[in-house]
């Protein structure tokens, strides 16, 4: 039987996709005399022929350029989102390619006829993912074939570890318990396997495949001992790394006088990317804004019918470097929306600020209407012209909430806040703000263009869908 995450699985899943190609050129070509009622369709009354070699190459294509872009890597995309996004993003490469090869070849072939060709490749690699999402979630993991994880460190890197572990979305992950000092038994009994010099009888006594090292910059010393006890087992051993938490934005590995080290201060963008960003930015933040002026108009009329002027809703909020800047976006709230805040702003139990609800009472009818779509942001496009935001990049945060930040929490400020990110596509408003935070870093430290296109892509599924958008 096929396992999603194993070489087998992903070899079949190229020979699926060579499929839908071949089969989409084929389907295309009988598909393309049924449009020749459409205006700006040339007509034609057989089907037109297509060179045999694409049959060949296209599939070859496609292939790769999947490959390339570790669409084949199942526990990468473990989400629906996730997937179906880098899906997008990789079918967007290989249909430029594809073009760019038929206008270097062969230019006989129609374009309606191409633009067929790739919207049923399209759908048809969608449905086999999302029908093989469905037999595997019906399927359940036979324990042999479950994975059990112990954590050593129950300290604070420990129970995030375990916290991520019990919240993954892979279903054969077992998290086990903790290997720590004695104290760990006081605190939850339930949990606690066993001292760190215990660790061979706790492996052998829980069928452990494995470990985890998640102890504090203070007990590194100890990390040796412990994986050479576990020297001649056949378990797999992971390090979290705490100490990155100390980096500014992102670490990098270099050269320092022939001896490889760490650098934990290594700049967050180069010259170049802050160039490439900015011009990506302009480029499709002004085409944006051009397609997104008739849907403006629309959501203005509505806000000004529904609850009268002021349309647009003014914010100080905090960019890049700390650099204060006025944020738009359509009025959604009643016009005391700002001086009523404190009465709806409230702590979770650990002490942070939620400062937005479901049930926010100030929001107006077309308002809700407007963030269910997010059309409330569009105005945005406006501030990334003008390089106070970009596309993509950090939540844009209030004055007063920045005040109330920790040291760690200020690294966001390295590039500008962006209208989505990747806080947005993992959850937007139903997060933690602290939560936000930390996404804000992942992406600072994981920066690239291309992720910048990926996000974009998947803010589309996202609003489609409407998650977390209140």
């Amino acid at each position: 039987m096929l396992r999603r995450f194993s070489i087998n699985f992903a070899l079949f899943s190229m020979v699926l996709d060579m499929l839908a190609v071949s089969t989409g050129l084929k389907l295309a070509v009988y598909a393309r005399p049924f449009f020749n009622s459409i205006p700006w369709f040339k007509v034609i009354e057989t089907p037109g022929l297509v060179p045999l070699t694409l049959y060949f190459l296209f599939p070859l294509i496609w292939v790769l350029i999947y490959s390339s872009l570790s669409i084949y890597d199942g526990r990468k995309y473990l989400r629906v989102f996730d997937e179906f996004s880098a899906l997008t993003f990789a079918m967007l490469i290989a249909s430029v390619s594809a073009a760019g090869i038929l206008y270097l070849s062969y230019r006989q072939v129609s374009r309606a006829l191409f633009l067929l060709f790739i919207l049923i490749v399209y759908l048809i690699c969608l449905a086999w993912r999302i029908l093989i999402r469905i037999y595997f979630r019906s399927q359940k993991t036979p324990p042999e074939k479950k994975r059990h994880i112990l954590v050593v460190g129950a300290g604070a890197l420990g129970q995030k570890v375990k916290e991520q572990l019990l919240i993954s979305p892979s279903l054969d992950l077992e998290f086990e318990g903790f290997v720590d000092d004695a104290s760990m038994k006081a605190v939850d009994p339930t949990l606690y396997l066993g001292a760190a010099e215990e660790i061979r009888e706790v492996l052998n006594k829980h069928s452990i495949t494995d470990v985890v090292i998640a102890l504090p910059h203070s007990a590194y010393y100890q990390m040796g001992d412990i994986v050479q006890r576990m020297e001649d087992l056949p378990v797999r051993v992971w390090v979290a790394l705490g100490f990155f938490d100390l980096a500014l934005y992102k670490t990098s590995i270099e050269d320092f006088a022939g001896i490889p080290m760490l650098d934990l201060r290594a700049s967050a963008m180069d010259d170049y990317q802050h160039m490439l960003k900015r011009g990506f930015d302009v480029t499709f933040g002004l085409a944006a804004l051009a397609l997104a002026l008739p849907l403006m108009a629309f959501s203005a009329l509505l806000v000004f019918l529904d609850d009268g002027a002021p349309i647009f809703f003014k914010q100080a909020r905090v960019g890049a470097n700390g650099h204060l800047f006025e944020m738009l976006k359509f009025r959604t709230m009643v016009r005391n929306a700002e001086q009523l805040q404190s009465q709806v702003e409230k702590r979770d139990e650990d002490g942070k600020i939620i400062h937005k609800t479901r049930s926010d009472p100030r929001v107006t009818r077309v308002g809700r209407f407007l963030r269910r779509f997010s059309l409330d942001e569009l105005p945005q496009f406006l501030n990334v012209v003008r390089g106070d935001m970009s596309l993509v990049g950090p939540r844009p945060e209030m004055p007063h909430l920045v005040d109330k930040y920790q040291p760690w929490q200020r690294k966001r400020f390295a590039v500008p806040p962006g209208i989505t990110g990747w806080w947005q596509v993992n959850g937007r408003s139903d997060r933690p703000m602290h939560l936000n935070t930390e996404d804000d870093l992942y992406y600072i430290q994981n920066y690239s263009i291309l992720l910048d296109i990926q996000i974009l892509i998947k803010t589309v599924w996202v609003v489609l869908f409407g998650k977390g958008a209140y």
